[in-house]
This record gives C-alpha cells, structure tokens and sequence, in this order.
C-alpha cells in the first residue's frame, strides 16, 4: 500500500485554491480554479496537498457528513526562515492566528488557517534530534 496524497474536501473551492496558489504559493498540477479536483505542490520535495468540491464528493457518495466544526486537519509546510515567509505570506494577503515563535528547544512555529477554517503551521527546524544531542527517532 502507498499514500498517494491527503485531501481537504472544501466547501468554497475557487476561494481555497486560490488562498494555496496565490497566498501559499503551491504549484497547481493544472489549473482548476473552479475545481472540484486539484493538486497543488511546493517547489521541493514531493508532497502535495489536494483538494475536492465537499458537495461533488457528496454526489459521489450519496451522502456526506456535515461540515465539521473546529480544527479536523492539520497542514504542516516546513521552511527555511519563518520570518521571512511570515512576512512574505503576510504581504500576501494571509492572517496568521500566531506570530512566530518557539516550540520547544528544536523548532519555531506560526499558524494561519485557509478559508475553510484549516489549521496551517509553519515550522523552521531550528536543530535535528541528532544536533540537540538526542539519539534519532
């Protein structure tokens, strides 16, 4: 078995693409603003985040559960320097519900959420296990 991707399904997809195109700055496989399907892709790496029209899908199944209340998802992007992608996502037009800053001894954080309500965080790797003096997970 593989894991070929995670998908967020949205209710507002052209405004959700819009926020991991234009705000994120992932690279769309192909454009679907209008949706109901789309992938989208940092510059490094293979990961990706897709996402699925929630009323398309619920056509698919026959039924679908309501939208969920509060935090169902998690998105984790890692970059190099916080500060400047905060500051680069903030010109951008992105509303972070916290500023940068520690997580521990290893890692700083920041947290924004898409349109939907999605929790995202930023994370730069301040040290590995193995320079902190840990022994590797």
């Amino acid at each position: 078995m593989e894991l070929a991707q995670i998908r967020l399904m949205v209710s507002d997809f052209p405004a959700v693409y819009r926020f991991y195109r234009d705000v994120l700055g992932l690279k769309p496989q192909f454009e679907a603003e209008s949706g109901p399907y789309a992938k989208l892709s940092p510059d490094t790496g293979h990961a990706a985040i897709a996402l699925q029209d929630r009323a398309q899908m619920a056509e698919v199944l026959g039924k679908l559960a309501a939208e969920p209340e509060g935090y169902r998802v998690l998105v984790v992007l890692r970059v190099d320097d916080l500060d400047a992608a905060h500051a680069e996502l903030t010109s951008r037009g992105a509303a972070f519900t916290r500023a940068p800053g520690p997580m521990g001894d290893r890692m700083r954080v920041a947290y924004l959420e898409d349109p939907e309500g999605n929790l995202i965080e930023l994370q730069e790797w301040l040290a590995l296990r193995e320079q902190a003096g840990n022994t590797p997970a």
